[in-house]
Formats: structure tokens, C-alpha cells, sequence
């Protein structure tokens, strides 16, 4: 077992109540009701468990609104382990799923987990953070081991899933070490002791197991905290690589920068409330500054410097700014814009598939879409005819939305 060092902080001695205001913020449920409560009474460090199966080498920012909840319990002086699903990785978790997810190699979680180790060290305090790997305790279960486990749980109880039952519904076909996922999940808090086991909400089912094989082991059982999916840029989907409406936090500080004030206004606040820092206090007395009057875009720059800040430095974070005013506010361009020659098979090209080939947009749909909305400039001048033709032997810069541009030589 681990062992935590005892360790009090100002933030564990304050008033539980803000506490349990400030650990419950933006969270999409807590289970059981009054539980968290119940936890923070026994006056301890708790132990915080979030699981993450090395599935994908990148993070975006909508995979940090449940790393942000750990930093927060370790402000708070609680102690945090960032588990790494080494083992569950291989039998690949069936969470949302509508088929068997094929399951990663071992070269494939090393590498993953590699990286996920650099990048969440963004977020969290590297001195107050325990990372594990879940194969150190169920890679020595063994086949007896795992067939008791699997004793703890009913196939009833099993297909009691959203996913297994519609699945089990339609005749699709759903594999056995699919079922042995939650269990292997749940054992790993009663490995760890875990007092409290955070997630999406997607592993909502997951989690409750957690409890349920905990307590067959006579452990005090967890509470189940879930984080909702971050909506992403454009306001409607969540935030996906897939959708393309995502914020990396890999990405350069100036396109970071330049996505976050790219939001709207409305889903502002929701991106202060799951990914800043900030207590509630200061976020509600941005809302009045508003209301009295303040600029929205003014507090979304201190939304954009802070998450920009996260990722990279102060330093990049007031370059990026400044490049953006001087960009967008002033009507510069940058003066690094990319170069590419287009050759016309008439002497013209149309402006759509003209941006289609560039790179500036994924299809002459989108290019369309984007001239309808004012958002395509040639030279900074505003494209509103989506049937305006581009003369060959002209050199010009082309700009859709706020940050792609390129200079097109047509021939």
C-alpha cells in the first residue's frame, strides 16, 4: 500500500463549508448526497483517486477539468494519486462504447503513459502527487485472485450498464474481459484505500463499483465525484480532437491564447468555472463587473492569460497577448505567413476551392460557410460573394476566421 505522509495546509484548516463549496464546484454529481460532506468531517487527508488508461498520447484541455479537481484536493492538503491503468489498458475500457475497444500493446501504454506524466505535471504539484500503475496489484492477482474478484459481481448487475444492456439488445456481441474492466477498475480502490474516486461522467457506472467491491472487502466506501464533458470551442460538442474544436495543451501559447478569446461570451463562464483557478468569489466578482459595465472581452483575456500561463509561462502568455491585440484588434497580420503557389487550370480559381486547397478550410462547404458568416478576408478585405474567381499571375493573403492565413500565389 502506499504510504501518505500526514500534512496539514492553510487551505485544509479553513471553514469545511468552503471547502466543500470549492471541491463541489462544477462538479456534475456527488455520490452518495452528503457523502463528500460526511469524508471531510473526519478531519484527515483523504485519498483522491482518478484512473487514466493510457489510450491517447495528447491532452486537451477538456481532459484537465478532472486533473483541475485533483490539484484543487491537493490544495486542500488531501492526498492525490494519479493512477495509471497499465493493466486495465490492456483489456481497454468499455465505457460508452458500442463495440469491443481493441486493446493497446504494452509498447503503446509506455509510451502513452510517458507522456502523460510531462503533461500533467502542468497542472499538478509533481511534489504532491503519488503516480501508480494499477499492474503492480492486479498483475499479481492471478487466476485465482481474479476469479474471486469476479465472484464479487453479478452478470445481472453487469448489464445493469447502458452500454452492455443496449448492446446485449441489439445482439452485438460484447466479450467477457469487457466485464472483467469495472471490476479491475473497482479493485483498484480497494488497493489504494481510496476515499474518494473522481471521473467523467461517463464512468458513473464504473465508479459505483468501486463502492459496491470495497465494501465486499469491508472498506468504508468510496464517494463517486464526476466531472462533466467540457463542451469545446464551438459552444455544442464536446471537446474532441474528432470535432476539431479543441484547445491543446501542447499548442503553441499564441494559438491557446487566440482559441480561448475565440469563444463566445456565454460559454466564457463555463470554461471559469471547470478549468480556472480562481476561487468562486473572484469569477462572481468578474460577473458583477460585467454587469456594471466591463467589457466581457476584457475578463476573457484574464481567462485566455491564465490558461495560456498553465501551459507555458507568464512570459508566453503576455506575448501571446500582445500578439493578438496587435493582430486582431489593430488589424495586423502576423509576419510569419506560410507561402504556397496554386496553379489555375483556366486563368482562374474560385474562392472556395481556392481556400480548399490551400489548407485554409477542409472543404469548399466550409469555405462557403465561413464567406456566408464574414468570416474570409483577401488582403483584409471582407469576401462576401462565394462566387468571386481569383485571377491567375496574382499574389495575395488569404485569412479565414481569426488566425489561419496564408499567402496564395496563383500561376
Amino acid at each position: 500500500m502506499i504510504q501518505f505522509a500526514a500534512r496539514r495546509t492553510l487551505y485544509q484548516m479553513m471553514n469545511m463549508k468552503e471547502q466543500l463549496t470549492e471541491l463541489s464546484r462544477g462538479a456534475e454529481e456527488i455520490l452518495p448526497d452528503g457523502g463528500l460532506k460526511e469524508k471531510l468531517k473526519q478531519n484527515r487527508p483523504l485519498n483522491i483517486k482518478v484512473g487514466f488508461d493510457p489510450t491517447a498520447p495528447d491532452l486537451h484541455v477538456g481532459h484537465t477539468v478532472v486533473i483541475n479537481k485533483m490539484r484543487q484536493f491537493q490544495e486542500y492538503g488531501h492526498n492525490v494519486v494519479f493512477l495509471i491503468g497499465d493493466f486495465t489498458g490492456l483489456i481497454g475500457d468499455p465505457s460508452g462504447r458500442d463495440a469491443t475497444r481493441p486493446a493497446l500493446t504494452r509498447e503503446q501504454i509506455d509510451d502513452n503513459a510517458t507522456t502523460y506524466k510531462e503533461q500533467v505535471f502542468k497542472i499538478l504539484d509533481p511534489e504532491k502527487t503519488v503516480i501508480d500503475f494499477n499492474s503492480r496489484w492486479l498483475g499479481e492477482l492471478g487466476s485465482d485472485g481474479l476469479i474471486k474478484l469476479a465472484s464479487r459481481y453479478t452478470v445481472a448487475r453487469m448489464l445493469e450498464r447502458d452500454d452492455f444492456s443496449e448492446r446485449f439488445a441489439t445482439g452485438q456481441s460484447i466479450a467477457v474481459h469487457e466485464f472483467l474492466y469495472p471490476l479491475a477498475q473497482a479493485y483498484d480502490s480497494v488497493a489504494l484505500k481510496t476515499d474518494v474516486e473522481m471521473g467523467g461522467t461517463d464512468q458513473k457506472f464504473n465508479l459505483l463499483v468501486g463502492r459496491h467491491i470495497q465494501q465486499s472487502f469491508d472498506l468504508e466506501p468510496q464517494v463517486v465525484l464526476t466531472m462533466p464533458l467540457l463542451e469545446g470551442l464551438d459552444g455544442v460538442q464536446k471537446m474532441s480532437k474528432t470535432y476539431g474544436n479543441y484547445i491543446g495543451i501542447t499548442d503553441p501559447a499564441g494559438d491557446i491564447f487566440g482559441k480561448v478569446m475565440s469563444i463566445s461570451d456565454k460559454l466564457m463562464w463555463r470554461y471559469f468555472e471547470l478549468l480556472s483557478f480562481r476561487p468562486l468569489k473572484e469569477i462572481d466578482a468578474l460577473r458583477s463587473a460585467i454587469d456594471e459595465g466591463m467589457n466581457p472581452r476584457d475578463v476573457k483575456f484574464e481567462l485566455a492569460m491564465e490558461i495560456t500561463a498553465r501551459f507555458h509561462d507568464v512570459k508566453a502568455a503576455k506575448e501571446a497577448r500582445d500578439e493578438f491585440i496587435s493582430r486582431f484588434q489593430k488589424g495586423a497580420m502576423p509576419d510569419d505567413i506560410e507561402e504556397v503557389s496554386l496553379a489555375s487550370k483556366d486563368g482562374t480559381m474560385g474562392i472556395a476551392y481556392l481556400l480548399k486547397e490551400a489548407g485554409l478550410v477542409s472543404s469548399t462547404s466550409e469555405a462557403f460557410r465561413m464567406i456566408k458568416q464574414g468570416a474570409v478576408r483577401v488582403d483584409g478585405e471582407r469576401i462576401e460573394d462565394r462566387g468571386v474567381e481569383i485571377c491567375a499571375g496574382t499574389d495575395h493573403v488569404y485569412q479565414v476566421g481569426k488566425r489561419r492565413f496564408m499567402k496564395v500565389r496563383l500561376s
